[in-house]
């Protein structure tokens, strides 16, 4: 097997750590492997704040709606999509930059996921573990305030980081079939229902297994729960505030 393919085929989610201290020189081997992804026009419109200082991570896991492991990772890294050096280049130059349409916001945050997924496959390929944490933009106001961001910059996601807990480990979670994701030459609608039942039987068994017998769903079921209702609708109007827009 190709070992960097073996590498993104034992992906897992870590949550629960050990004591071991990542070393500096460690994290910025796995930071530098970051900068590498591919960027859109080489604009690499991306941050990252990496924290250490236990405070702050206890108030990030609070604001992130107190998920432990933020509090327990050994680095905390806050990705963010910026567009700020952009802007500075524009003004030194005296051109305008229109920043306020939908394209540059998607590039921004294609950029910064680039980046951090390369940041994960570094990290796991030096047996250090970790799991992207979303909950950051239940209060992104108080999150950008924290890191001091400035105009043209937000916080997308961030990523615990940690050696790995070995007795911890959990199992890896399925994925959907291929057939489902992978199309040839177009789009197979057709295919979708069949693969979501086939897939449905398989997490059924995933979770029923995980919480031995506790939790008894399928994909579909908990999918379908997760937009029932309007997620983080105040992000418009925050991205709106750090000079984004959606012409």
């Amino acid at each position: 097997m190709n070992p960097v393919i073996d590498l993104l085929k034992k992906h897992r989610s870590i949550r629960k750590f050990s004591d071991k201290e990542i070393a500096d020189e460690v994290l910025d081997q796995i930071l530098e492997a970051g900068q590498w992804a591919a960027t859109s026009n080489n604009l690499q419109a991306y941050s990252v704040i990496k924290i250490r200082n236990q405070d702050k991570k206890d108030e990030l896991a609070r604001l992130s709606g107190g998920q432990q492991h933020v509090r327990d990772c050994q680095v905390f890294l806050v990705f963010c999509a910026d567009m700020s050096r952009i802007h500075l280049s524009s003004r030194m130059h005296e051109v305008p930059a229109h920043l306020d349409t939908v394209e540059p916001l998607l590039v921004a945050v294609v950029d910064t996921a680039l980046m951090a997924q390369n940041v994960m496959v570094a990290a796991e390929s030096c047996g250090i573990g970790g799991t992207y944490i979303g909950g950051i933009r239940n209060q992104i106001r108080e999150v950008s305030d924290l890191l001091k961001l400035p105009d043209y910059v937000f916080p997308v996601f961030g990523m615990v980081l940690g050696y790995p807990d070995e007795q911890q480990i959990p199992a890896q979670k399925p994925r959907l079939p291929r057939e489902a994701v992978v199309h040839e030459e177009a789009y197979q609608a057709d295919r979708q229902p069949k693969a979501i039942e086939s897939y449905d039987r398989v997490m059924k068994a995933y979770y029923e297994e995980r919480t031995g017998g506790e939790t008894s769903t399928t994909w579909s079921e908990y999918v379908s729960r997760i937009y029932r209702e309007p997620r983080r609708v105040h992000l418009r109007g925050f991205l709106e505030e750090k000079k984004f827009g959606f012409k």
